[in-house]
C-alpha cells in the first residue's frame, strides 16, 4: 500500500490591510521564498502549497473553508509575517477541520544591523504578531503545534516534518477502514473496546467478517498465481532448497501464498488499510496466517492479533508516517524478559512480526504452530535491527482513550536463538525495564504494541493532541511518583474537558 501523492499541507501568512501595498507584496514574496526552501529541502515529507496572504477576517474564514473541503489539503502552517490582530482569526479557526501548526519564524535570521529603520521594523514583525496570534489559540484552547526558530534551520525543518508526517497519519486515520476476520480472543480485555467511539475519536472505521467470507477468496486464487508467488519468496528471502524439495513442506508455503493472495485482494477490494485475525477462530483457513500476515504488513497494512483492531489501526497509521524514513513499523508484544546486568525485553509474537524491522535479509521456515492450533505453518524468521525504537499502545479506557509511548533501545541479542520459531525483537526499555514495565503498568497498556524504528516520539505526540487523546510517554526521566501524578492529573482533565 502506497500514500497519495497529492497530499499538500498549505502555508498561509497573516498580515493586515495597516501596511499599505508595498509592504503587502514584500510579504508575500517572502512567504513564497519560504515555501520554495521548503519544497527544495530534504527535510520535508510534503509539498508545502504557499496561498495568498490573509488580511481580513472574511479572507481568513474562506482560507479554513476552502482547506476543510479541499481533499489533498492535510494541514497547515499558519505564519504572522506582520501583526495580524487576532480576533480576524476568531471565525475562520472557529470552524478550520484541519489540523494547523504555528509557525514562528521571522524572514530573515540575521539583523542588518546598520540599516534597520522603522520601515524595516514594521515589515518584520513575527516577534510580536506571533505572540497576538499564540493569544488566540491559547484563549480558544486549540490544541497545536508551534515549532520556533528560523525556517531555514534543519531542526526547524524536521520539526515541520514530523508534524506533516503525523498530519498525515491522521489523515489516514479518517478515512481507514480495518477488517476484523473473527471475533477478539475469548476473555481478554485490554484487546476490546468501543468500535464507535473509536470512529468519532480517530474517524477509522472497523468492519468484522466471518471466515466464510473470507474462505471464498482465497479458495478462488489459481495455482498458477500461486505458483507467481513463490517465485516473489524466492526472491525475497532465503529458503532452504530441502524445504522447496519436501513436498509437505513446499505444501505449507503454498498454503501461504494462498493466503497472503486471497486476503490481500479482499483487503484490497473493500478498500481496508488494517486487518485482525484471531488463532481461536480459523474455520475454514489452512492455518493462521504467519508469512501472508507478515508480507501484508510489509507492504503497509495495518496489522493486530488476537482481534486487536485498535493496534492494527495504530500500525498502518504509524506506517503511513514513516513512509520514506529509514526504519520499519511493526505488529509486537512484550513476551518475555531477560533480567541481567541490564534488564531486556524479548519481543515477539506467534508468528506476525514485520520483516520491516529486521537486520538482515528473512529466511522462510515451517514450524509447528501450536498455540490455538497446531499446525505446521510457513512464516519467516529473523531477528529486528539494533537501535532507537518506540513501543506504541491505544488503550480504550471506557470514558476515553489514552495512547501510551515507551521509548526502547533495541539491541543486538547476545546470542542466537536456533530454537525460538518466530521473528523477534530485544530491546531495553528508558529508562530502565522496572521503571518502564510498572509505567506501563500503571497507564493501562496492552500488552500488543505497534513497534516502529522510524516514527518519533513527537510524531505520536502531534498525531495524539491532533486527535484530542491522552498521551502517556515512558522516557529516560521517567519516575514511577511523579507519572502516577500525571496518570492523576490527566484524569481530571480529562474528565472535566470531556463535560458530563
Amino acid at each position: 500500500m502506497t500514500v497519495s501523492t497529492q497530499q499538500q499541507v498549505w502555508f498561509v501568512t497573516g498580515s493586515q490591510h495597516l501596511y499599505g501595498p508595498k509592504v503587502l507584496q514584500q510579504v508575500a514574496d517572502d512567504s513564497a521564498q519560504i515555501v520554495d526552501g521548503f519544497n527544495q529541502s530534504k527535510n520535508i515529507c510534503v509539498e508545502i502549497v504557499h496561498k495568498p496572504t490573509v488580511k481580513t477576517p472574511e479572507e481568513i474564514h474562506a482560507i479554513c473553508q476552502q482547506a476543510n473541503s479541499d481533499k489533498n489539503c492535510i494541514g497547515l502552517v499558519l505564519w504572522m509575517h506582520t501583526f495580524s490582530p487576532a480576533k480576524m482569526w476568531i471565525a475562520g479557526l472557529g470552524e478550520l477541520k484541519k489540523p494547523w501548526m504555528h509557525l514562528h519564524t521571522q524572514f530573515h535570521a540575521e539583523l542588518p544591523w546598520k540599516e534597520i529603520d522603522m520601515n524595516y521594523m514594521n515589515t518584520h514583525q513575527s516577534a510580536h504578531g506571533c505572540r497576538e496570534f499564540g493569544f488566540i489559540g491559547a484563549r480558544m484552547r486549540i490544541e497545536r503545534k508551534v515549532v520556533a526558530g528560523h525556517w531555514k534551520d534543519a531542526n526547524v525543518q524536521q520539526q515541520i516534518d514530523g508534524w506533516c508526517r503525523a498530519a498525515k497519519g491522521w489523515n489516514e486515520s479518517q478515512t481507514l477502514k480495518v477488517a476484523r476476520f473473527g471475533d477478539n480472543m475469548r476473555q481478554v480485555a485490554v484487546t476490546e473496546g468501543n468500535k464507535v467511539s473509536a470512529q468519532i475519536t480517530f474517524g477509522y472505521e472497523v468492519h468484522g467478517y466471518g471466515l466464510g467470507d473470507l474462505k471464498f477468496v482465497v479458495e478462488a486464487v489459481t495455482d498458477e498465481q500461486v505458483a507467481a508467488q513463490i517465485e516473489v519468496y524466492k526472491s525475497d528471502y532465503e529458503i532452504a532448497d530441502s524445504l522447496l524439495a519436501d513436498d509437505y513442506q513446499f505444501k505449507m508455503l503454498q498454503n501461504e501464498a494462498r493466503l497472503e493472495l486471497g486476503m490481500a485482494k479482499f483487503l484490497e477490494d473493500g478498500g481496508f488499510g488494517a486487518f485482525t485475525n484471531c488463532f481461536e477462530n480459523l474455520t475454514g483457513l489452512t492455518g493462521l496466517p504467519g508469512l501472508a500476515t507478515q508480507r501484508l504488513m510489509a507492504r503497509g497494512y495495518g496489522y493486530g492479533g488476537e482481534g486487536d483492531w485498535k493496534t492494527a489501526a495504530m500500525v498502518r497509521i504509524m506506517k503511513v508516517m514513516s513512509e520514506g524514513l529509514d526504519g520499519g513499523t511493526s505488529f509486537m508484544e512484550d513476551y518475555t524478559y531477560n533480567f541481567g546486568a541490564t534488564d531486556q525485553a524479548l519481543g515477539a509474537h506467534m508468528l506476525e512480526v514485520c520483516p520491516s524491522i529486521a537486520d538482515a535479509k528473512p529466511k522462510v521456515d515451517v514450524q509447528l504452530h501450536t498455540i490455538g492450533v497446531k499446525r505446521d505453518i510457513a512464516r519467516l524468521l529473523f531477528t529486528g535491527k539494533a537501535g532507537f525504537a518506540i513501543n506504541v499502545s491505544p488503550v480504550d479506557l471506557g470514558n476515553r482513550f489514552r495512547i501510551i509511548v515507551n521509548e526502547v533501545d533495541a539491541v543486538t541479542p547476545p546470542s542466537d536463538l536456533p530454537k525460538l520459531p518466530v521473528a523477534h525483537a530485544l530491546w531495553e526499555p528508558r529508562p530502565n525495564l522496572s521503571v518502564a514495565s510498572a509505567a506501563w503498568i500503571h497507564a493501562g497498556g496492552a500488552h500488543h504494541t505497534a513497534y516502529s524504528q522510524a516514527v518519533t516520539t513527537d510524531m505520536i505526540s502531534d498525531y495524539a493532541e491532533m486527535a484530542g487523546v491522552e498521551l502517556v510517554v515512558i522516557d529516560a526521566e521517567t519516575g514511577i511518583r511523579s507519572f502516577k501524578n500525571e496518570l492523576r492529573h490527566s484524569a481530571a482533565y480529562y474528565h472535566l474537558s470531556n463535560g458530563l
